[in-house]
């Protein structure tokens, strides 16, 4: 039967002419493609033995692990739809998201079957627990799940187009929802980010994968790798050290992170500078906002060309990319570039609309809404929350923006985080965009907090950087050479360090809610 191409054909390529080639590193285990081609179907067979069928859900817990890329594998092979879980949940979390997703088997690593078995009662559709590694009760082992399986593919056939896996968002501003991602928005998304990187990657290149893989940064990262018959290096978690390390001892040629990530590789690793980094290729980076001097130090001491992504998990990942060349012209006469996500991947076209959904004029300030194959199907068991995202063929993004005459994309804010003092709107990004400036300041966040005269006032929740000091008169006298005046902080918050998610971006909810206490704060 002829079929759309998978998820797993282009690893199933791979496996069949080059058998011997890399295909995972991790810890001390490094695993062919061969082995991979076997484990996967192995996976494949075992999950269908269960009973599942065509579109039934299961659910993974695990920090990142070779294993977790073959589950993506064997879903694609199977038919059956991956739900990645955020190990960082707590329990009642965990439940939501297993018992909305209406999976009826989890694996899980075995550092987390107490937290899921405390949680039992709360997810009954669950007929199935796969425990991987450590002894665990009333769990079925792993190994042995999968041992006596066949190691040829399943025989399934693939009807339409579907479903691949079903990332949850973050869940900031409310309960978490299911983006449900089809195979099609997969494909399509992996030839966008291969069409617009300037260097094509190569089979058998080693790319850190350190990034969490229920992340859709991490799970695109992972397709795109295997799309080349490269190999990964995977790294459970983010250690600054362990990367810095790895680049070298393992011949990394990519990379891709979070911009705090990048952040602490240059503040954590003291010799950073002065280490080699002769095989890396090219970074990429996305997921939330970069300050430029963090930027520009990372380009000079890895000196391997960069890109910027913006996207979202309703987008499967990419909807701009900064790349390259963007990145050479603004140290070379347009800065203004770097305060840019980039233009439109491939086949991706993204305007601004106001506030009653009308398209707008270039150059306008208004919510960014982008059409194109990568979009998901919608989300799950939520047909009011799509329609309100997914109007025809436009995904309303949430982020305030604008797109200027050369199609560059100016991402300023998400709508929630608006700020709005004495009738203005405040984009705090413009405000952290300048305070980054400060040679003292490490990190900030700016938030909207309670004002009797203006509504709302700029909050600014600074990080310092090591043996640094600084007043607060001395931040917003420097703000005012530089913003107007509606923009100004008016508080100033010294903080030890940022909350952030698990993908790095910073919990703003957080930062303004000790404010907001008792109070309803209105921002469209």
């Amino acid at each position: 039967m002829q079929h759309d191409l998978l998820y797993h054909d282009y690893f199933d390529y791979y496996a069949r002419v080059n058998p011997a080639g890399e295909f995972a590193v991790f810890k001390d285990e490094s695993w062919t493609y061969g082995h991979a081609f076997e484990r996967a179907n192995r996976l494949a067979n075992a999950l269908l033995a269960t009973g599942l069928g065509p579109g039934d859900r299961f659910a993974y817990l695990s920090k990142n692990s070779s294993d977790m890329v073959i589950a993506f594998i064997a879903a694609s092979k199977a038919g059956l739809v991956l739900v990645p879980l955020n190990y960082r949940l707590a329990a009642a979390e965990l439940a939501f998201v297993i018992d909305d997703c209406e999976a009826v088997l989890v694996l899980a690593q075995g550092d987390y079957c107490a937290l899921l078995d405390e949680i039992r009662t709360e997810i009954p559709r669950v007929e199935t627990f796969v425990a991987i590694g450590g002894q665990t009760d009333d769990w079925i082992d792993y190994d042995s799940f999968i041992e006596e399986q066949p190691t040829v593919p399943p025989s399934v056939d693939p009807v339409g187009d579907p479903p691949l896996y079903q990332m949850y968002t973050s869940g900031t501003t409310g309960r978490p929802k299911g983006a449900v991602i089809h195979q099609r928005s997969v494909m399509a998304n992996l030839v966008q980010n291969r069409s617009s990187v300037e260097t094509p990657g190569k089979r058998g290149m080693r790319v850190l994968i350190c990034t969490p893989l229920y992340h859709a940064a991490g799970a695109i990262m992972v397709g795109g790798v295997i799309g080349i018959g490269a190999s990964l290096v995977i790294h459970e978690d983010f250690d600054p050290h362990a990367v810095a390390r790895s680049f070298a001892e393992d011949r990394i040629a990519g990379a891709n992170f979070v911009p705090a990530m990048i952040q602490s590789l240059l503040v954590n690793v003291p010799d950073l500078a002065d280490r080699n980094y002769p095989d890396l290729v090219q970074i990429s980076y996305g997921a939330s906002p970069i300050a430029e001097e963090t930027l520009r130090r990372a380009m000079e001491i890895f000196d391997c060309e960069f890109y910027q992504s913006f996207g979202q998990t309703e987008s499967t990942a990419t909807l701009t990319m900064l790349n390259h060349s963007d990145h050479l012209a603004a140290l070379n006469g347009r800065p203004e570039i770097l305060r840019s996500c980039g233009r439109p991947v491939m086949g991706t076209h993204i305007r601004t609309v106001d506030e009653k959904g009308n398209p707008q004029d270039t150059g306008c300030v208004g919510e960014l809404v982008a059409s194109g194959p990568q979009l998901m199907a919608g989300y799950w068991n939520l047909p009011e929350a799509t329609e309100a995202t997914l109007r025809g063929e436009w995904l309303f993004t949430g982020d305030v923006g604008r797109v200027d005459e050369d199609g560059y994309v100016y991402l300023l804010d998400r709508k929630n985080d608006v700020i709005v003092s004495g009738g203005e709107n405040v984009y705090p990004q413009e405000v952290e965009n300048a305070l980054y400036g400060h040679p003292a300041i490490s990190e900030v966040s700016v938030v909207g907090v309670p004002d009797e005269k203006f509504g709302e006032a700029v909050l600014a929740c600074v990080v310092l950087k090591a043996a640094r000091t600084v007043e607060p008169d001395d931040l917003v006298s420097f703000c005012r050479d530089r913003l107007a005046g509606y923009k100004i902080p008016r508080k100033v918050a010294f903080l030890d360090e940022l909350p952030r998610n698990a993908t790095g971006k910073v919990l703003k909810n957080d930062l303004r809610a000790p404010y907001w206490e008792g109070r309803s704060r209105n921002v469209s």
